[in-house]
């Protein structure tokens, strides 16, 4: 998931909030891989975090592991469960989520999201849990049916974020659609549409 997203926003001042500090120096982020080891008995890289919060250029995404490592020092059994914590609490601010659009907290497996973008993109995804989508449809788009990829959310206005996304026995990598502009639509489909498509 890239570093950028708003839930990981939301999860880098959780932390903050947890540890009542800010991480701004060396010594933060040494300190929450210590409290991590603690409370855990699980290694986190100093390194790593310091990409996470940006102190430091690298990877511009963050492997799901790491965030299920994180959620449960927040006290989650996993990422997702974190997810959807979010989408029922009202601390979060409006603006941390700008936009409409469709969340994977809010999905079922099996429920598909078509999504747009220009220049007439458009793309059907079907949700397999664990953030995890197959590309059912690909229009104009990079992407190809049969695809899989992880992402938290689809939001109107913001770029598309793919992460680990495979293809075929390909090595994983990461895709961005709609990076200038954002993607233009975000539907969730009536689940009975799903049957008009091969699994």
């Amino acid at each position: 998931m890239n570093k950028n997203a708003p839930e990981i926003r939301c999860l880098r001042q959780d932390i903050e909030r947890k540890l009542n500090r800010h991480l701004r120096t060396p010594y933060d982020f040494e300190f929450l891989a210590n409290e991590v080891r603690t409370l855990l008995h699980e290694h986190i890289s100093p390194t790593t975090l310091k990409r996470l919060w940006g102190y430091i250029a690298g990877a511009e995404t963050t492997r799901l592991s790491t965030l299920s490592l994180l959620a449960q020092f927040l006290g989650y059994t996993d990422w997702d469960a974190y997810l959807a914590s979010l989408a029922a609490r009202t601390d979060v601010e409006s603006e941390t989520f700008a936009g409409e659009g469709v969340r994977s907290a809010e999905l079922r497996a099996g429920q598909l999201v078509e999504v747009t973008w220009l220049p007439d993109r458009r793309c059907i995804f079907r949700y397999e849990g664990a953030n995890t989508y197959t590309v059912i449809e690909a229009h104009n788009a990079k992407l190809q049916t049969g695809d899989r990829f992880e992402a938290a959310c689809f939001l109107i206005g913001k770029p598309l974020y793919a992460d680990r996304l495979v293809r075929d026995s390909e090595q994983p990598t990461s895709y961005v659609a709609g990076s200038r502009n954002g993607i233009l639509t975000a539907t969730r489909l009536d689940i009975d549409h799903r049957n008009s498509f091969n699994s």
